[in-house]
Formats: C-alpha cells, sequence, structure tokens
C-alpha cells in the first residue's frame, strides 16, 4: 500500500504526511479515519507508517506525520520534541481531516505509540473531536526524563541549570549542542557498556536497517529535556479524558520503558478505559514491527475502532 504524500498546515509551519486510504477506497464514501501520533525523534516512515497501513487494510483512512521541528516537516529550531508542540500537531492533523469530504468528522479517533501515546492522550482531553483513543506501549515522557532523577532530586535541577546555560549559549549565537536520544550504533551501545535490553531493543529498531529512516536524526534540540521534565501527559485525565480508551501494552516484562505501568496508570484515570490488552511475550520495541506481535494489536485496535467510530 503506497500512501498519500502531502503537506498539512499549521499556523506558519507545515507537516509532512502520509495519508493512508482503504484498500477499497470509494470517493464517494464517508469513512472512519484515525490520525496516529509517533513516538519522540520518529518519523511517519516507521512505527507510525507501520499502523497506519494496517489500519488501511481494516478499512480506515489512516493519518501519520512527521512532527514540527523534525523529519521533513518545517519549524525551528531543529530536532525539538517540545509535548505542547506534540500536542498541537495532531488538533492541526485533524484539522486537515475535517477537510477531506469522504472522511466524516464525526469518527475521527487517535493511535498514540509509545510517547505519542501520552500526547495523544493530552490532546484527547481537550480535543473532543477525537471520539475514541487507542495506545499502544504509552510512555507519559515526563515520567520517563523524570524517573532516572528520582532517587537524586538535586539532578533535576542540576539538569534545568546546565540547560539554561546551553539555551542561553544558543541565543548569543553558539550552536545548539544536540543530545541522542539513543546511541548511535549497537557498537557504541557496547562501547558505552549499555546490557539494558529494552535499549539495545531500541537501538537494533532505530539505527539499523530494521528500522531506520534517513529523516530520523536521533537527536534532539537541548530546550527539549527541560520542556519533557516538566509535563504530565495524564495530568487531569481523571477529569478530561472521556472517550473510549484502549490500552495495548506488551506483556514479556515490565522493562525499562515504563509503558507497562504507564499504561495500567493510563487505563485507571480513563473513565471509558476498555480492559487492558497484553500482547503476551513481547517487549515494548517489539511492538513496533514484530509482525506476530503487531497483528494482535491490530486486530485488537480494529476491534475497537470499529465499535467506537463505525465502518
Amino acid at each position: 500500500m503506497t500512501p498519500t504524500s502531502l503537506s498539512i498546515p499549521r499556523g506558519t509551519l507545515q507537516l509532512a504526511a502520509h495519508l493512508y486510504l482503504p484498500t477499497d477506497f470509494n470517493a464517494s464514501r464517508r469513512y472512519a479515519a484515525i490520525v496516529l501520533a509517533t513516538p519522540g525523534s520518529s518519523v511517519k516512515e516507521q512505527i507510525g507508517g507501520t499502523y497506519a497501513r494496517k489500519l488501511a487494510g481494516c478499512g480506515f483512512v489512516a493519518l501519520t506525520f512527521d512532527p514540527a521541528y523534525q523529519g521533513q516537516s518545517s519549524g525551528t529550531p531543529r530536532d525539538l520534541e517540545s509535548p505542547a508542540e506534540r500536542v498541537a500537531d495532531l488538533s492541526y492533523a485533524i484539522d486537515f481531516l475535517d477537510t477531506l469530504d469522504y472522511v466524516d468528522a464525526t469518527r475521527i479517533g487517535a493511535l498514540g505509540l509509545c510517547a505519542g501515546g501520552g500526547y495523544a492522550v493530552s490532546a484527547s482531553m481537550t480535543d473532543h473531536r477525537i471520539r475514541a483513543l487507542g495506545t499502544v506501549v504509552p510512555v507519559n515522557i515526563g515520567n520517563a526524563r523524570r524517573r532516572p532523577l528520582a532517587s537524586a532530586p538535586d539532578k533535576a535541577i542540576e539538569t534545568l541549570d546546565r540547560i539554561a546555560q546551553e539555551v542561553t549559549a544558543e541565543a548569543r549565537g553558539e550552536p545548539p549542542v544536540r543530545q541522542p536520544w539513543i546511541p548511535d550504533t549497537l557498537e557504541d551501545a557496547q562501547a558505552a557498556r549499555i546490557t539494558d535490553v529494552d535499549l539495545l531493543q531500541a537501538v537494533t529498531y532505530y539505527r539499523t536497517a530494521r528500522g531506520h529512516d534517513p529523516h530520523s536524526t536521533n537527536r534532539r534540540h537541548p530546550r527539549s529535556d527541560a520542556l519533557m521534565l516538566g509535563y504530565d501527559a495524564f495530568h487531569l485525565a481523571d477529569l478530561l479524558l472521556t472517550q473510549p480508551v484502549q490500552v495495548i501494552v506488551g506483556g514479556a516484562s515490565a522493562g525499562t520503558t515504563g509503558s507497562f505501568e504507564d499504561g495500567h496508570t493510563l487505563a485507571g484515570h480513563a473513565r471509558a478505559s476498555e480492559p487492558i490488552f497484553t500482547v503476551e511475550g513481547a517487549r515494548h520495541y517489539e511492538m513496533y514491527d514484530v509482525p506476530a506481535y503487531v497483528d494482535q494489536a491490530i486486530q485488537q485496535l480494529d476491534a475497537f475502532f470499529g465499535q467506537h467510530l463505525g465502518r
């Protein structure tokens, strides 16, 4: 299935997007549509494309895009991971879907993947054009950034002080120091004596031929860390998240990504959560592209979105 490449207006910026249409697409029909929120550092050709393609195969219009400031989308500073901007991206994407004659604006859902799961939660709380929310291995990126600092609270303050110095230097004309999300190669991970299974699987997915895309830089602007540290994807979810929610987690191990715990926390907050669906044997990054695991998730999402958005 070859997607349509397009550009979505986002104020003064443009979001580079791929639109996937059902196999038996008929322009005279009105379809349910699903907008996808991808993981931090990820672009539309990676996990977002995998899930969008399969959802289109189930009969939905599916839209995936590069976040503003990343990939082929516009915006400076480059490689900025701003939770507020990521959430706003989703509303602009829905604006675009609302303009399509073959999309039923009353039947739009969202699917959040990894950190995109948290962003999709935030968007669903305030944009009720999203009628149903699915998440696969959802991560509250704020928790993920704060968790390593929990045993030493002063480290968070030191981190913010360091970022302040870096952005001050940038304001005065120095190039920003972009940090890698993960090691650039398995050799780098080995040299750093990294043994964590989840981190190694992240490297295998993002930085080898398995899932690598040249538009995913594996870098984040220094402002990103400060913005993520102060973010809570689930804040007010118990009050404002009223849509049906389907949480999907991997069941091989809780792991170190936090998605297992965050998935259960999300289900506890959501007023209308379906029972959590656990893909037995799968670790976090195996839910990105391992067919046996992805297909289980898609089968569950197909049933969930079919029930709440219709066909």
